[in-house]
């Protein structure tokens, strides 16, 4: 029988539940359990393929096409299982169901309430996904006291009721900020947190302090005798310098230890030797390797977590130090490409911010400054490579514009969409990719077909194939049926590789995305361009 674990969150958001709930599992897994992530986000949209990357961040992908919380990318990335769309549930999704029972009669003339019609769906959806594994750890986004995550609250309580104290429990992450005029460190607000938390008819079983700093034994006793949790189930979480050590830092506080006794799981230690290992690799590092990412989305870190993260995979196992620098392409100095030894141009949608992409990516080329495109970085590339190498000098995409008949990028040929039709569909989830053989791509892949993951609504027009092809840009990688082009390279650069897939989402820190991978190696090895090759010149769109 599956056992639950609820993380909830008090006192502010963005504490790190995500990484507390990953690390939660990554060190389960070590004991020899089968885990299983969950994450309920409490906002009314029915998922976040259409919410603003400034406020929500990046939308992850799963293997099956589900669009969700970034919090499944860390669960994926600490605990190594790919999760499926039922990972993620959100208020819309559960009021859109009940909506569609309730109008085809299911309730039979019942009048729908949050209590039992809401709470019911929301208990189908977390048991529903278990599948018979040892623990599944279910994350509940938001903060107590706020309004629309009560439901959820009240389906966890009955959850306990339901399967018993020994099969369910309930891990409280809180705030003990430190004040500075008095040099303190102050519980009140997770006392307070953990009283609203006991409102909704839940009693915390773990606490976890998150802190600027270490805490000491005299909050953690302070915070166990005020909050009625016995002193070896308060955990110290200071912030660290890479997430990436939390779940060592949890395990030496104790966290696996308190779960295992609470849900009588008789487990024995974790082995985390090998994790050890991978985090070792920063030992002794003292190259550096500068690389932008050349984005539209800045003003929140998130919005690219995945790349970040990626890059960091990598320089781990390339054993260089990642310094990043985060260029806007809405408007950056051309002249700034000479500091970087390599470029990253991710995905995105809609026309801001591309033209800035476009002429960096010329420079990029020209200059042979090692290069990666995701998506939204491909399709400018191949507008790039479009105007400057085949002629087309107004090429460009109707999802960009509409005053040109040179679509070299045009909506999937599978959609048959008008080209102002905002209903389009995306390619969504985990599809093959045919490898060239001889190419770059088949170095860096080293098999003949690989399956990534998709997130896309536009694609090459493959009207441009020949044309392209004939004045040298490379397509490394087709879907095996040749209708989609899905790799691009160009000959004698270091690194000149764009993919319409996203690598980043399927990689670990143990094992690099091969692309960001064989990306970090070529930009470690990238002797910079002098500065006056390239001439000052501000772009702006």
């Amino acid at each position: 029988m599956t056992k639950y674990i609820f993380v909830t969150g008090g006192v502010v958001s963005g504490l790190g539940k995500g990484i507390t709930s990953a690390s939660l599992g990554n060190l389960l897994k070590a004991r020899g359990l089968s885990v299983i992530n969950q994450k309920l986000d409490p906002y009314i949209n029915v998922d976040p393929d259409t919410m603003n990357p400034f406020q929500h961040g990046e939308v992850f992908v799963t293997e099956d096409g589900a669009t969700t919380d970034l919090d499944l990318g860390h669960y994926e990335r600490f605990t190594g299982v790919n999760l499926r769309k039922d990972a993620n549930v959100t208020t819309g999704s559960i009021y859109r169901k009940v909506i569609e029972s309730e109008r085809k009669g299911d309730y039979l003339g019942a009048t729908v309430q949050v209590i039992p019609h809401i709470t019911d769906e929301i208990k189908r959806r977390i048991k529903g996904i278990s599948n018979d594994v040892d623990i599944q750890i279910t994350e509940i986004g938001g903060t107590v006291g706020d309004i629309e995550i009560l439901p959820f609250l009240e389906a966890a309580r009955q959850i306990k009721k339901e399967l018993g104290q020994e099969n369910v429990m309930f891990v409280h992450v809180t705030l003990v900020p430190y004040i500075g005029p008095s040099t303190e460190m102050k519980t009140k607000p997770t006392q307070h947190s953990v009283s609203v938390l006991r409102s909704s008819g839940i009693s915390p079983d773990v606490i976890v302090l998150r802190s600027d700093r270490e805490l000491n034994d005299e909050i953690k006793s302070k915070v166990s005798s005020f909050c009625d949790v016995s002193f070896e189930d308060v955990i110290s979480a200071p912030d660290l310098d890479d997430i990436y050590e939390v779940p060592l830092k949890m395990n030496k506080e104790g966290l696996d230890s308190s779960v295992d006794s609470r849900l009588k799981l008789s487990t024995s230690k974790p082995d985390l030797e090998e994790w050890k290992n991978m985090l070792n690799l920063k030992s002794g590092v003292e190259k550096t390797v500068e690389i932008a990412i050349l984005g539209k989305y800045f003003g929140l870190p998130d919005s690219y977590l995945s790349v970040v993260e990626s890059l960091n995979h990598s320089c781990l196992h390339n054993k260089v130090k990642l310094n990043l620098h985060w260029e806007d392409s809405d408007n950056f100095n051309i002249e700034d490409l000479n500091k970087f030894d390599g470029v990253v141009i991710p995905g995105g949608f809609g026309y801001r911010g591309i033209e800035g992409k476009i002429s960096a990516i010329e420079i990029l080329r020209k200059q042979k400054i090692p290069f990666l495109g995701i998506c939204l970085g491909l399709q400018c590339a191949v507008i790039e490579f479009a105007r400057n190498e085949c002629g087309i000098k107004d090429a460009n995409s109707s999802e960009f514009s509409q005053n040109t008949t040179n679509f070299v990028i045009d909506l999937l040929p599978n959609q048959n969409l008008e080209k102002d039709d905002i209903g389009a569909s995306m390619r969504l989830g985990t599809y093959p990719c045919k490898i060239k053989e001889g190419t770059k791509t088949s170095k860096i892949y080293k098999d003949e077909i690989i399956y990534e993951r998709h997130r896309h609504r536009y694609e090459v027009n493959n009207n441009y194939k020949e044309e392209l092809e004939n004045a040298g840009l490379i397509f490394s990688g087709m879907s095996p049926d040749n209708n989609l082009i899905e790799m691009i390279e160009v000959k004698d650069h270091p690194f000149f590789v764009a993919s319409q897939f996203h690598p980043e989402f399927k990689s670990r820190p143990w094992e690099p995305a091969p692309m960001f991978n064989y990306f970090i190696q070529a930009s470690a090895n990238n002797k910079k361009v002098s500065k006056n090759v390239i001439k000052s010149q501000k772009v702006k769109d």
